[in-house]
């Protein structure tokens, strides 16, 4: 449910949480979304850095410019023109995936997980466009949603160390790509040769909020093979 009004955290004594919502919906992310824009176009005194995840916004300011009381009334005189926003048009970006084997450890434990087939599981996978609600957990990790019902798969019991750089991962309704080699308790089905974080890039991450995703199963052959 998108809330009429913001709901603000303090979070520490230099960054204010501003919750726009109850729930991972298009709809909540796209209005955060919109505040992030407006709040950037603004440029409110005092503040550092803004951060956008799937339901809300944290601000991080220095609260030696500007008080708490007064950050949140900025933010409640924003809300009000937050319709204004102007979003980009989001780019759909296909992304290819050798799903299965060495790079897709868990597919098998997937598709007994639901009674199905492998190749069922990698049809409903690449079924969906998939908006990228955030960035996080690691740079340029992008949090996709939302998978079908159908292969909709806890995280795993015992989270892997080591989970390697382009490595597609499900973890409930969601699905992810690990962007650098990190540990994680995603179920992993897949991999891709995409390169999604660079630091030298401008920007570094391929993918930003709000783009669309599509996934394309290609041989390991074509993995291998693959130039970006």
């Amino acid at each position: 449910m998108l809330y009429d009004a913001p709901i603000f955290r303090l979070m520490g004594d230099r960054s204010l949480l501003v919750e726009l919502g109850d729930e991972i919906s298009p709809v909540v992310n796209q209005r955060v979304q919109e505040l992030l824009s407006v709040m950037d176009m603004r440029r409110i005194e005092g503040v550092r850095e803004l951060v956008p995840a799937y339901r809300s916004l944290l601000v991080i300011y220095d609260p030696l410019s500007i008080s708490a009381d007064d950050l949140k009334r900025s933010i409640r005189d924003i809300c009000q023109y937050i319709d204004q926003a102007d979003l980009p048009e989001p780019r759909t970006v296909e992304i290819p995936i050798v799903y299965g084997g060495a790079q897709g450890p868990d597919l098998e434990s997937v598709a007994q997980y639901h009674g199905i087939t492998p190749q069922e599981v990698i049809d409903y996978h690449i079924q969906p466009t998939y908006r990228v609600y955030m960035i996080g957990f690691t740079p340029g990790y992008p949090y996709l949603g939302e998978v079908p019902d159908e292969i909709v798969t806890p995280r795993r019991e015992t989270p892997r160390t080591h989970v390697p750089r382009g490595s597609v991962g499900i973890a409930q309704k969601q699905t992810g790509i690990y962007s650098v080699d990190s540990p994680g308790g995603w179920q992993i089905i897949g991999w891709t040769p995409v390169k999604l974080f660079n630091p030298g890039g401008k920007p570094p991450s391929l993918l930003v909020m709000g783009d669309r995703v599509r996934f394309k199963a290609i041989s390991a052959k074509e993995g291998s093979q693959w130039q970006q």
